[in-house]
C-alpha cells in the first residue's frame, strides 16, 4: 500500500503512556481486533454497493468528503486522505468522468482546483452514509442513553492529539456546510 502517506507519528499513539499498555507489555489484543472487525463490517455495506459502480474505498472517501465539504481544494482532500497525489489523480478521473463530482477553478486562484459532487454524486455519498448511519444507530441503540457521547469521545481520543481540534473544526465546518440555509 504505497499509496497511504503516514505522519511521524503515526506508529506510536498519540500522547502515548507507557501506563496505558498492560503491565507485562502485551498488546490490547481485543480492542485492536474489535477496531478491525467492525471497521471491516463498516464499511462492508458501502462496498457492496460501490462493487456495482466498479467503485472501491477509495471513491467513497472521496465522494464522502466532497460531499460534506462543497468546494473542497484538491490540496485539502490529498492532505485529509493522506494518500498520493497519483492515486487521488486516479479516482479523481473516474468520478469526473463518469458525472460524480466536477472540478472548477479557484475564483481567487486559477490553479487551485475546487471540487463539487454533482447531484448524481450526492445521491450515491448520501445512499452510502445512509448505510453507514443505520449500522452506527443500531449499534448505538443497543448500547443505550449516552453512547453517542462516549463513541464520539473515544473515536476523538484516538486522532493523534495534535490533529484532534483542526479535524473536530473540519467536521463542524462541513456540518455547518450541509444545512439547508
Amino acid at each position: 500500500m504505497a499509496d497511504i502517506i503516514l505522519n511521524q507519528d503515526s506508529g506510536r499513539a498519540a500522547g502515548s503512556d507507557p501506563e496505558a499498555v498492560p503491565a507485562e507489555g502485551e498488546p490490547i489484543w481485543d480492542l485492536i481486533e474489535l477496531l478491525f472487525f467492525a471497521y471491516r463490517d463498516f464499511v462492508s455495506d458501502p462496498d457492496h454497493v460501490l462493487e456495482k459502480f466498479g467503485f472501491g474505498r477509495a471513491h467513497h472517501r472521496v465522494l464522502h468528503f466532497v460531499n460534506r465539504n462543497p468546494g473542497m481544494k484538491v490540496a485539502d482532500l490529498l492532505e485529509t486522505l493522506r494518500i498520493t497525489k497519483q492515486s487521488l489523480g486516479r479516482v479523481l478521473k473516474q468520478l469526473v468522468d463518469q458525472g460524480y463530482v466536477i472540478q472548477k477553478e479557484g475564483p481567487d486562484d486559477r490553479r487551485h482546483r475546487l471540487l463539487y459532487v454533482t447531484p448524481k454524486g450526492e445521491q450515491l455519498a448520501m445512499r452510502l452514509a445512509g448505510l453507514q448511519t443505520v449500522r452506527i444507530g443500531r449499534a448505538l441503540a443497543e448500547l443505550g442513553s449516552g453512547a453517542h457521547d462516549g463513541a464520539r469521545a473515544f473515536l476523538t481520543t484516538m486522532i493523534d492529539a495534535d490533529s484532534r481540534e483542526a479535524v473536530l473544526r473540519f467536521i463542524a465546518r462541513a456540518d455547518r456546510a450541509r444545512r439547508p440555509r
